[in-house]
Order: structure tokens, then C-alpha cells, then sequence
């Protein structure tokens, strides 16, 4: 989709322009997403002991969790194509904020899963707030806006591994049974997505040229009737189904590891509840910059070397993030394991953002599908590692390491991702329209340029 008012500049602090509100408004509603997505994580010590829930019953609610995602990230995307981000967003935000406050009605096995499965659609908010930004931003940032508004939001996984199991604790000073205080606390996570539901609706526009309903009814934007032959097309390139693996290789492994953390350091190195959730928070809070830094680099190097440059960082990235899985699935002393898991989340964060670098370019027609597909791919991924940590077979330890060995296989694929010289002339095209500079051949520009470019100076 080829907008008119594509912002070219990244502005943090201006939040009167359509791009940049949005912009600040997708983040803050993946964040809040995420957090009631993954709120009940650290608790799971305590869910665990109350319902009486086995190894394989706790690998099954992980599992639940993210398996759901698949399905609606694929149909959130066609929607977004089809109704527009904004209204997307705010009915995924509203019926989301439901399970996340009635999960404490669960009393067994059963509801719990059910409940964790519920939960797990507003995992789609991820495709929303990319479309949402892509939308927004010109090929010179798109990168590190998609990469930006997902780290950001991202962060909240760290986030609640270090608030949940602080507000918990403030639960418990009113109420006398933990059984009780984990229930309740669920509810508050619950009431922020609310909250951004009813408000994201009258903030933002569905894209910098006005919403899609007006743009269709004044002819200029296609007709919603197009958007299924445009999805089928997506589905019919093989550069999504690669980027859809890529995906799993590293948002999928993120996911695996907000849900397995807490646990993981306190089954492994005897860390309480409030410790082990600080210590697995640093593996999400490193998406303060890190994914950012993902998408800037892949857009500095989409400035420098076209396309091809943006997939050759994405397969380099990908294969340092499986080493660095394997080396911490290693270690057993603390520090050293703490150090690793920091190194590790700046791989697979920036391999995430290098991602969400390259998807705008697939197919600019079929965006919602394209992001929809790729997304999915993460938690396709998070299902499949969801398996390893079930089984009776494999330690925790074990199965971190066969993931890493994976990851570091499936690198190889961000390789199968190719551009033709037409794509590569049309983005030059776009960049001079937008920038209204001559076109000029990437590898002719000084690299000063692209530096200044990537930051909007």
C-alpha cells in the first residue's frame, strides 16, 4: 500500500502527527498485551502447587498458550487488510482483557488450559502492531519502527516477570491465601487492556492518509472484496513460508523462554519466586534496544546494500543467536548462566527486528497476510519447543540445547529470501518520491548518510 503522508523521520517526542501517535500507541498496547499474555508466568510456582499440576500438565498450558496464536495471527492479518488496523485492534484489546481477568476462575487442570488457550489469541496484537506501523513509516525506517513498537511492547514480557510476582505479593497483604492472591492479581492486567481498547479506537487512524473505510468510499484504496485473492497470493510465495520458519527461530524461542524462565531458575538454581522472576525479567527487558537495534541495522544495511543486505544481516544475527542458546543451556553457575541469557536475548531480539526489517517488502498488497503468516511463525515455532519441555525424556537443560542447534539450522533459510532487481528499483523509486533526493545506487552513498538516514537527521 503506497500512502501519500509516509512519515520518513522517527520522532519520539511529537505525538501530534498521525504516524508517530500511532506509533506510541501500538507499542503501548503490545506491551499491555503482553503483559496479560504472559502475566501468569512467574506465578506458575504457585498455580502449580495449587491445582496440583504435573510436568507434562504445566508443558501443556505453555503449550496452549502460544498454540492458539498460530490461528489468529493468520486471521488477524486478512482483518487488518480488510476492516483496518484500528478497529482490529480495539476488539482484540476488549474480548482479550476477558480471560485475562476471569482466568482465576479456574479450578482444575482443565479450566486453567482452557483459560491459558483464551488467552493466548491476544498474541495476534503482534500483526496488528506491525501492520499498524508499517503503514505508517517510509522503506528508509520502516525497519526500526516495526522493530521499535515490537521491542517496546515485547518488553513487557520482562515486565511482568518482575511485577507480577511484586503486585502478588501486595495481593497477599489483604487477603489470606495464595490461592486466593494469584487470582486476584491476574485481574489488574485484565483492566489495563480494557482500558487500551476503549481508547485506541479514538486515538489512532488506520493509516497517515485517513481510515480505511473513507479511503475505499473517495476510491482511493482498493475494495475489501480484493483482500482474499491478495491473502491466497501471499500464501503462494515462498519467501513468506521461509520467513515464517526464520520467525519461529527466534520469536517462537523468545516466547518459549517467557514462559519457562521463572521456572527454569527456580528448578534449576534455587531461586524464590521474587528472585527468579527478576532474573528472568532481564531476558525481556533487553527489548528496550535490542530489537530496535535489529531493525536499525537492518535498515542501515537496506541503505547500503539493497534488500539483499537487509536478508544477509537477518541470516548472520539468526545463526549468533543459536550459538548463544547452546552456550547458556550449558551453564550451571549463576552468574555465568545470567551473563549468557543477556547475550542470547540481544541475538534472537535483533533477529526479530532484522525480521520485521525484511516482511514490508514481501508484498506490499498482501501486507496483513504477509505479516499475519510470518507472525504465526513465531508461535508455530513456540508449540513446536513447547513439546521439548513436556516430555519426561529431556532436563530443561537438555532441550534448551537441541533448540539452539535448531535455530542455528533454520539461519540457513533467511538466505532463501530473494529480491529481484525490479523490487530493488521500486524501493529506490519510492525513496526518491518520499525524499524527493535523486536516486542513487545504495552502494554508491557514503556511510555517514545512511547513519544520518536510519535516525531521521
Amino acid at each position: 500500500m503506497d500512502f501519500k503522508h509516509k512519515a520518513t523521520k522517527i520522532e519520539l517526542l511529537n505525538f501530534s502527527s498521525t504516524p508517530m501517535r500511532t506509533f506510541h500507541m501500538a507499542w503501548l498496547a503490545f506491551f499491555l498485551c503482553f503483559f496479560g499474555w504472559f502475566g501468569i508466568a512467574p506465578l506458575m510456582a504457585v498455580v502449580r502447587e495449587d491445582l496440583a499440576l504435573t510436568k507434562e500438565q504445566v508443558g501443556n498450558t505453555i503449550i496452549a498458550s502460544v498454540a492458539i496464536t498460530v490461528v489468529a495471527r493468520l486471521f488477524i492479518g486478512w482483518l487488518c487488510d480488510k476492516i483496518g488496523p484500528r478497529i482490529a485492534y480495539t476488539w482484540l484489546l476488549i474480548l482479550g482483557s476477558i480471560p485475562v481477568m476471569t482466568i482465576g476462575l479456574a479450578d482444575s487442570y482443565e479450566t486453567f488450559l482452557l483459560f491459558r488457550l483464551a488467552i493466548g489469541a491476544i498474541g495476534a496484537s503482534f500483526v496488528i502492531t506491525q501492520y499498524h506501523t508499517s503503514v505508517m513509516f517510509a522503506p528508509n525506517v520502516v525497519g526500526t519502527a516495526n522493530a521499535t513498537t515490537a521491542g517496546w511492547g515485547n518488553l513487557g514480557g520482562g515486565v511482568t516477570q518482575m511485577i507480577m510476582p511484586a503486585l502478588f505479593g501486595a495481593v497477599m497483604t489483604f487477603v489470606a491465601e495464595e490461592t486466593l492472591g494469584w487470582r486476584v492479581a491476574m485481574v489488574f492486567p485484565g483492566l489495563a487492556l480494557l482500558g487500551m481498547g476503549l481508547l485506541y479506537g479514538r486515538v489512532t487512524k488506520d493509516s497517515p492518509d485517513g481510515n480505511f473505510a473513507d479511503l475505499r468510499a473517495s476510491g482511493e484504496m482498493e475494495s475489501s472484496d480484493k483482500v482474499s485473492g491478495a491473502f491466497w497470493k501471499a500464501c503462494s510465495d515462498y519467501r513468506v513460508w521461509a520467513l515464517f520458519v526464520v520467525y519461529g527461530a527466534c520469536f517462537g524461542i523468545e516466547l518459549t523462554l517467557n514462559n519457562i524462565a521463572a521456572l527454569y531458575f527456580h528448578d534449576y538454581f534455587d531461586l524464590g519466586l521474587a528472585a527468579a522472576g527478576v532474573v528472568a525479567g532481564l531476558f525481556g527487558l533487553m527489548n528496550i534496544f535490542a530489537r530496535t537495534l535489529g531493525g536499525v541495522v537492518g535498515d542501515r544495511w537496506g541503505l547500503r546494500w539493497g534488500l539483499r543486505g537487509r536478508v544477509w544481516f537477518l541470516g548472520m544475527i539468526l545463526f549468533l543467536e543459536g550459538i548463544a542458546l547452546m552456550a547458556f543451556s550449558q551453564q550451571t553457575v549463576l552468574p555465568a548462566a545470567i551473563a549468557m541469557l543477556i547475550v542470547f536475548s540481544l541475538c534472537v531480539q535483533m533477529s526479530e527486528g532484522a525480521t520485521f526489517s525484511v516482511v514490508p517488502f514481501i508484498n506490499k498488497k498482501a501486507l496483513g497476510a504477509v505479516a499475519g503468516i510470518v507472525g504465526a511463525g513465531g508461535n508455530a515455532g513456540a508449540v513446536a519447543a513447547g513439546f521439548l519441555f513436556k516430555t519426561e525424556a529431556l532436563t530443561w537443560p537438555q532441550a534448551l540445547l537441541i533448540l539452539g542447534a535448531i535455530v542455528t539450522v533454520c539461519s540457513g533459510l533467511a538466505f532463501v529470501v530473494r529480491f529481484s532487481e525490479a523490487d530493488e528499483q521500486a524501493v529506490r523509486e519510492e525513496m526518491q518520491r518520499r525524499r524527493k533526493a535523486p536516486i542513487a545506487m545504495p552502494e554508491a552513498r557514503p556511510a555517514r548518510a545512511y547513519a544520518r538516514e536510519a535516525v531521521g537527521g
